[in-house]
């Protein structure tokens, strides 16, 4: 991948900014717990783990019809731009990524308000667009990977190279942004044939420490003041997402 590791880090610091106000992770039990943090994240907040499905948000390349029922010829199917806009007649360009369809159907009504007299608007999504997960840490090839099909951790770590002989691979890090967007993080168990196998979702952060979970916490501190951005910044001018 060309995602340089610079990017990486930035994009995960992110996580820890954008969990201002969040629910502080308790301790783990074990390495196959599921909420998880240790000692050395008390500084780092992480709302609690859940496995519930949070609501849809909208990605680049995502397909979406954007209905107008009072207006059919302004009807367009659109995919979600590089930069997570989308172009639509009147009004011109619209932020559609990290909207759910209910707050972009809000946000195109209310741009049509003055275009149109009854402005209702219907959104649906037609095609999702790649699931994109990070790997980094004690892997051969860290950054940013498009998954195809359903594909677990493991899987994932394969895909970007596989283990460094330094990997803990019993103590990996899942970091998931949970519902309202707040990251939540578990710690997995990757040894093979011995781990547990836990499905990865769209903009998943699995990091590898080097030799504990502690190391997660110094690569947070390192860099949280890099940048004020939360789970939404660019690389290279497109638009990217935890």
């Amino acid at each position: 991948m060309n995602f340089s590791r610079r990017h990486l880090m930035l994009g995960l610091v992110g996580l820890s900014l954008a969990a201002c106000g969040g629910v502080r992770a308790p301790r783990i039990a074990s390495p196959l717990a599921g909420p998880a943090t240790t000692p050395g994240f008390t500084d780092i907040p992480f709302a609690d783990w859940t496995d519930a499905e949070p609501e849809y948000v909208l990605y680049p390349n995502d397909e979406i019809e954007v209905a107008i029922p009072t207006a059919p010829e302004l009807t367009r199917t659109l995919r979600v731009g590089p930069d997570g806009r989308v172009s639509l007649p009147l009004i011109g360009q619209v932020m559609a990524a990290d909207r759910t369809l209910a707050e972009l159907e809000q946000d195109v009504s209310a741009g049509y308000a003055s275009q149109l007299v009854r402005p209702i608007v219907e959104i649906t999504l037609r095609q999702a667009g790649p699931i994109r997960v990070w790997v980094d840490g004690e892997v051969r090839t860290p950054g940013v990977y498009e998954m195809v099909g359903d594909i677990d951790a493991y899987q994932a770590v394969i895909q970007a190279g596989g283990f460094l002989p330094t990997a803990r691979t019993q103590e990996v890090a899942l970091i998931r942004r949970g519902p309202g967007g707040r990251p939540m993080m578990r710690v997995v168990d990757l040894r093979p044939r011995r781990g547990l196998r836990v499905a990865v979702r769209r903009g998943d952060v699995i990091y590898v420490p080097r030799s504990t979970l502690g190391e997660l916490a110094n690569f947070f501190t390192q860099v949280r003041n890099a940048l004020p951005i939360g789970f939404n910044y660019t690389i290279n001018g497109q638009y990217q997402q935890f």
